[in-house]
């Protein structure tokens, strides 16, 4: 990931930050959604029906983000983070959009192989990516669970070394990211 920094910018650029908050939106909502799957019986269909689609949605902001990512200039870490920390927060960053490229990818795939129908939209299918095979299906069904733990897991700590160092340590690491113009003091 390109850490330098070439100029005197301190936050993330506005497509950067536009996208990061619009992942964060989708994933908040994404999880209240599987949430209310499993805890309502009644409105599980209806569920889906959103979950589906907006875990396609979340792939394609990711994979956009990443590549935007890739090819934009970061702000640098605030000066009070160690070289340690800089590199726990980067490869923390790496995960989570780790994660959040196969969790979706995961739920298509176990979709695909208990051969429901991907339905975005109406008549708007998703090809399967996968072969049916009910043991594919259970074990992709069991990883998908355990990766929506570990990525609301991720989520909690990320949003916590926000708050550590917003509230704590007050070294301007979330006007980095905040969705509006930072001012330079």
């Amino acid at each position: 990931m390109n850490m330098s920094v070439t100029s005197g910018r301190r936050q993330f650029t506005v497509l950067m930050r536009f996208f990061h908050w619009l992942t964060a939106a989708l994933v908040l909502t994404m999880l209240g959604i599987g949430v209310a799957m499993v805890a309502s019986l009644a409105d599980y269909h209806r569920l889906v029906s959103i979950h589906r689609p907006l875990g396609i949605l979340i792939l394609i902001v990711v994979v956009i983000r990443y590549v935007n990512r890739r090819f934009s200039t970061l702000p640098p870490f605030p000066a009070t983070m160690s070289p340690r920390e800089r590199s726990v927060a980067s490869a923390s960053e790496l995960f989570m959009y780790g994660l959040l490229f196969a969790q979706p990818l995961v739920g298509w795939g176990m979709l695909s192989a208990a051969r429901y129908p991907i339905v975005l939209y109406g008549p708007i299918h998703l090809f399967p990516i996968l072969p049916q095979n009910v043991v594919l299906y259970a074990y992709l069904r069991s990883a998908h669970t355990a990766l929506a733990y570990l990525l609301f897991l991720t989520f909690l700590a990320h949003f916590g070394a926000v708050l550590f160092h917003t509230w704590v340590v007050r070294d301007g690491t979330f006007s980095r990211m905040a969705p509006w113009e930072v001012r330079a003091r």
